[in-house]
């Protein structure tokens, strides 16, 4: 999973799987863009684990994420950052916004 971590009066946590960088999926009016400027940190791909910790550390903070992807929304959901209600999708990818 690649974590851009932007750094403003509140942080933005953008998390997305790898596969997905670069790639658009649309659904009626509706689109999401997995944007490689947005998602794509400067490290490499994180492990799950990785993911799971720093979502831990994050949520305590003033932060808001922006998660893309099966593992990605499946590592906030074990990290408890969401629960499946919070989960949208669109094309078939689902996705996360949230407010910590």
């Amino acid at each position: 999973m690649f974590v851009n971590i932007i750094k403003t009066y509140r942080n933005v946590i953008a998390i997305c799987d790898k596969e997905l960088l670069g790639k658009r999926f649309e659904s009626g009016k509706f689109q999401l863009d997995v944007k490689e400027s947005f998602y794509h940190g400067k490290d490499e791909p994180k492990s799950k684990e990785q993911v799971i910790e720093l979502m831990k550390s994050f949520s305590n903070e003033d932060a808001t994420f922006s998660i893309v992807g099966k593992k990605s929304v499946a590592a906030a959901i074990e990290a408890g950052i969401i629960d499946q209600e919070g989960v949208g999708e669109i094309s078939g990818i689902p996705f996360a916004l949230v407010l910590a």
